[in-house]
């Protein structure tokens, strides 16, 4: 029974196209749903249709092939490869301090775009397990990496500070502690009219010294208006 069924699954029919159409919704819902849950850009439907859309384009690609007996199975999908890049700069943007945002976003559209190209041309199994590892990707790995940067040595953070003079108390504050303040960028370099001005700044800190009370600290000093980690 088994057999048959994996028989009539890889064979190209009525059957399998509505199991591998019916697959790339779910798997790539699956991812979505997750995007969705972070409130990114790309979300549920997004991901559901670039996945189906990549399963259907293998499919007519595999079906060129058989009615007119041409000789490349794959070139369709590999314009689905380099085409989804548009899809995904869409979704990356860049914040007013600097922070590059939605590349994870673009990134698991392009793999869900793959999984779906998988999907179309019968590799059931390894669309599986990639759904299953990019979804462990976007949320085992998302925890420990936020671990792994919170008790990281190095440490960038955006800071607003209403003069030059407080920015030279912050840094004067930065070297007594031991901190060693590796990158200064002013990314507003103009005052606006209450006379602040934007600094990234990259820094080193000592073994065991927590992220959360370096801002703290930092937040307590005159005339910083506003700080956050990047």
């Amino acid at each position: 029974m088994w057999d048959e069924i994996a028989t009539t699954l890889n064979e190209f029919n009525t059957i399998s196209m509505i199991v591998r159409l019916l697959m790339a919704m779910a798997f790539g819902g699956v991812i979505g749903l997750e995007r969705e849950i972070r409130r990114r850009p790309a979300g549920f439907r997004t991901y559901m249709l670039v996945c189906l859309g990549a399963a259907l384009v293998m499919m007519t690609n595999e079906f060129i092939v058989i009615k007119f007996n041409t000789s490349d199975p794959a070139r369709l999908g590999a314009q689905v490869i380099s085409g989804i890049g548009f899809l995904g700069v869409g979704t990356i943007i860049i914040t007013k301090n600097r922070q590059v945002k939605g590349l994870t976003t673009a990134a698991g559209l392009w793999a869900s775009a793959c999984m779906g190209l998988a999907i179309g041309i019968g590799f059931y199994r390894g669309a599986a397990i990639a759904t299953i590892l990019i979804l462990s990707i976007t949320t085992i790995m998302n925890a420990f990496e936020s671990k792994f940067v919170a008790n990281s040595r190095t440490m960038e953070i955006y800071m607003e500070v209403n003069s030059d003079g407080s920015l030279s108390v912050v840094l004067e504050e930065l070297s007594k502690k031991g901190i060693y303040i590796l990158n200064v960028e002013i990314v507003q370099a103009s005052k606006s009219a209450n006379d602040r001005m934007a600094v990234n700044l990259l820094l080193k800190l000592p073994k065991q010294y927590r992220h959360y009370r370096l801002v703290e600290e930092i937040s307590r000093i005159a005339g910083v208006d506003c700080i956050i980690p990047v």
